[in-house]
C-alpha cells in the first residue's frame, strides 16, 4: 500500500510556528490514516526549530526570520530529513502545507512579511519534487486521492 508523507499541521499537530495546527478533516484522509497509510512529519521541528518560533520567509534563497535570523541551515536540514522518510519508506507522494517556506507547493510568501505571496516552492517541497516525489497541497486533495488511485 503507498503511503504519504504528510505535513504534521495538517493532520493536527501543534507545531506551526505560532505553536498552532492546520487540522485537515477529509474523510479520503481519515481513510489513509486509517489504513496506516500517512507519515506525519514536520521539516521545520525535524530542523530543530522550536515551537513556537519566529515566522520566517524566503527571501533571495535564504530563509529568514522577521527579526533577519537566518535559519536556511535548519530548513535544509528538516527538508533533508524528509526526503531521507521518503526513501526509506519508499513514499512517491507528500501532502505539503500551502504557503510554509518548507511546504509550500504553489505558492510562498514573498519575504517581506507583509503577507504578500508569489508562485514558489518551499525548500522541503522543492527537494521533493527533485526527487521524483510528487509533492501536493491541501488545495490539491482530488489530485492527490487520483494520483494515489492510479497506483
Amino acid at each position: 500500500m503507498e503511503k504519504v508523507l504528510v505535513s504534521s499541521c495538517l493532520l493536527g499537530s501543534p507545531v506551526r510556528y505560532d505553536g498552532q495546527s492546520q487540522n485537515l478533516l477529509h474523510p479520503g484522509l481519515e481513510s489513509l490514516k486509517q489504513q496506516k497509510r500517512l507519515v506525519s512529519f514536520c521539516p521545520e521541528v525535524a530542523g530543530g526549530l522550536p515551537i513556537p518560533r519566529p515566522p520566517a520567509e524566503i527571501k533571495e534563497d535564504r530563509v529568514l526570520t522577521k527579526d533577519a535570523e537566518d535559519v536556511t541551515a535548519e530548513f535544509i536540514a528538516g527538508a533533508e530529513q524528509a526526503l531521507k522518510i521518503c526513501q526509506k519508506h519508499k513514499i512517491r507522494f507528500a501532502l505539503l502545507k500551502e504557503s510554509s517556506p518548507s511546504c509550500g507547493r504553489n505558492t510562498i510568501y514573498d519575504g517581506s512579511h507583509t503577507g504578500h505571496k508569489v508562485i514558489g516552492m518551499g525548500l522541503t517541497a522543492r527537494l521533493l519534487q527533485s526527487n521524483n516525489i510528487e509533492v501536493f497541497s491541501e488545495e490539491q486533495l482530488p489530485a492527490l486521492f487520483a494520483a494515489l488511485a492510479e497506483n
